[in-house]
């Protein structure tokens, strides 16, 4: 049952899903917008971890945009909802599928270090800072990216001017949403930092406490923030006053004077801001089970090592694997392609990234034969050089995989002409910063902490240490799935590091092992990066699963949650399938234009 013929089951079992979910349509104007996690019809589709966002993208659609302005509708909406995640002060990447032409396009809006950045820029006296004092601070706060991938997306593709697409985000702003468990308990977990920062303080701690579950949060600041841009366009962040309050907070951070806090200045300059630019580029590309699946290129380490790793796959039928074999096999081609990809990957304007080389089928065959049905590989792992493969070989020195936040956020949108959009945008850390743009409702980036602070081994080449105007290496992953150049779907979650291994888990779980596409997001996860042990959600952790690939030599730790995926399908009667998270993070919201029929 490999390919096409777990797909097919997978389209029966997803009937039954249907049935009992629904099939979501934006709410009538004044009613709450409910949270569905999957829905199928006519007309195109959104999928977000938020039901006011993925509204906003189905109206959009509804009025006869497509589905790169739906997209930039649904992320500006999050940045409202979800300005823990994401927002104008991130950046993010964008993957677009093409209808007309089948071709997929990439936007790298990734943040860039000030020029002035050099290789020991989170180091004292040579030894790396302490993460949170990188994290909470000026340093770690790179050139936002994601105003400027909103710009180049809908030059390139849009239909509908930002003015009319910021409209529905801007309204949100100002009249507020309803806050919920998740949105307060992330407020919770920075509570102590947002604290150390008046203007924070004051916009996400309403009366000096938590935000009630329930009540409605409003953010003024962010709605003319908005509506700056909608008449400016997104130039307005990049030259002119917004830009000059960012330099102000980032090289002179509003902190509290009371505050004990250590928050470090950073040097990003008015210069650095007027020389940001987006980046088009070609995709990563691998077939796999007969599809060509595309990902985001370096900077981005998604494309490459979720393509690397569905290489190593690709070679036994995962189909007719026990669950054991089939998640013992998962996790060692997880462990290898972070390897592989912590010694190669990282900026390619500032390293040279052998992208053809790690995608290549011989490269993944050299590294495939290192996995045995009856043992485990041990972390960390040496890679192996995509230049030269030697089977069964790995070159030079082991290093640890370094850390990187675990938050972002992830939209999906399709549309009636059948163009896709797979968009990953972020912050970094949950909070990002801690640092509010003071007036303006929006919390900076902490991007830059997903560089190196040193190398991750002594003597080992890292390619992702700092540099001038340099892109930190990152894990999101946006990726779209195509069939003799039509979509077949499209997936992409938060989660840091765990965004490889969710996507990957979520597209084999579908592809290989046939779960509709609900079903293999809602799958309980495994993440292994390289590491001594691997994560584990609860599900997995409390299964008799452990104990028979601890019996292989596995070794793993809990995580509550890993991820927060979400994905869209093209069904074979012409429908679209929108699929979201059925309890991370709250539930994810799922929508179509037309869920009972064509229009």
């Amino acid at each position: 049952m490999r390919g096409p013929a777990a797909r097919k089951l997978a389209l029966v079992a997803l009937a039954g899903a249907l049935v009992s979910t629904g099939a979501a349509a934006p709410p009538t104007q004044g009613t709450p917008p409910a949270k569905v996690p999957v829905a199928a019809g006519y007309g195109g589709a959104v999928a977000s971890v938020d039901a006011d966002a993925s509204a906003a993208g189905i109206a959009v659609l509804r009025s006869g945009g497509n589905a790169v302005d739906a997209a930039i509708a649904t992320a500006a909406a999050l940045g409202v909802t979800e300005p823990y995640s994401a927002g104008i002060g991130g950046g993010g990447y964008l993957v677009y599928y093409d209808a007309r032409t089948r071709r997929v396009h990439t936007i790298d809006g990734r943040e860039t270090a000030p020029a002035t950045a050099t290789e020991t820029l989170f180091q004292e006296n040579g030894v790396p800072i302490p993460f949170a004092e990188g994290q909470t601070s000026g340093l770690g706060v790179g050139v936002p990216g994601t105003p400027a991938t909103w710009t180049s997306a809908l030059d390139a593709w849009g239909t509908r001017p930002l003015r009319h697409l910021l409209k529905p985000a801007e309204k949100l702003a100002r009249d507020g949403f309803t806050v919920d468990g998740t949105f307060r308990a992330q407020t919770e977990l920075n509570e102590a930092r947002f604290r150390d920062f008046p203007d924070t303080s004051k916009l996400f701690l309403p009366g000096g406490a938590l935000p009630v579950v329930g009540s409605t949060f409003k953010n003024p600041d962010l709605a003319d923030t908005y509506a700056e841009l909608a008449r400016k366009g997104t130039g307005a962040l990049y030259r002119g006053p917004i830009a000059d309050e960012i330099v102000r907070a980032v090289r002179k951070p509003p902190v509290d004077p009371a505050a004990t806090r250590i928050v470090r200045s950073g040097d990003l300059t008015t210069r650095d801001l007027r020389a940001y630019a987006t980046k088009r580029q070609d995709p990563t590309r691998v077939g796999y089970r007969g599809l060509d699946v595309y990902g985001m290129a370096p900077s981005s380490s998604g494309g490459t090592t979720v393509g690397e790793a569905l290489n190593i796959l690709e070679g036994t039928d995962l189909s007719k694997l026990s669950e054991t074999q089939y998640l013992h096999r998962f996790i060692e081609a997880s462990r290898i392609s972070f390897a592989d990809r912590g010694r190669w990957v990282g900026d390619p304007a500032a390293a040279s990234v052998p992208t053809r080389e790690l995608l290549s089928q011989r490269f993944a065959d050299s590294r495939a034969c290192l996995i045995k049905p009856d043992r485990t590989l041990t972390s960390p792992l040496a890679p192996g050089d995509p230049r030269s493969p030697v089977p069964c070989a790995t070159t030079g020195q082991a290093a640890p995989t370094t850390y990187e936040g675990e938050n972002t956020t992830h939209l999906t949108v399709a549309d009636r002409w059948g163009n896709v959009v797979s968009y990953t945008l972020t912050i970094e850390s949950t909070g990002g910063s801690a640092i509010t743009v003071p007036g303006r409702g929006f919390l900076l980036n902490n991007e830059l902490t997903d560089f190196s602070f040193a190398p991750a081994a002594p003597g080992v080449p890292d390619p992702n240490l700092p540099g001038p105007g340099k892109r930190p290496r990152s894990s999101m992953s946006p990726t779209i799935v195509l069939e003799d150049g039509r979509p077949v779907l499209a997936v992409g979650s938060p989660g840091g590091a765990t965004i490889i291994t969710t996507v990957l888990q979520t597209l084999i779980g579908h592809l290989d092992r046939g779960l509709p596409l609900v079903d293999a997001i809602a799958a309980p996860r495994a993440s292994q990066r390289n590491q001594a042990t691997t994560e584990l959600e609860p599900g997995l952790w409390n299964s008799p699963l452990r104990a028979s690939l601890e019996a292989l030599g596995q070794g793993f730790r809990q995580n509550p949650e890993i991820g927060a995926a979400t994905g869209v399908q093209r069904l074979p009667d012409g429908r679209w399938l929108a699929a979201a998270e059925t309890s991370r993070r709250g539930g994810g919201s799922a929508m179509v234009v037309h869920p009972h029929g064509r229009p």
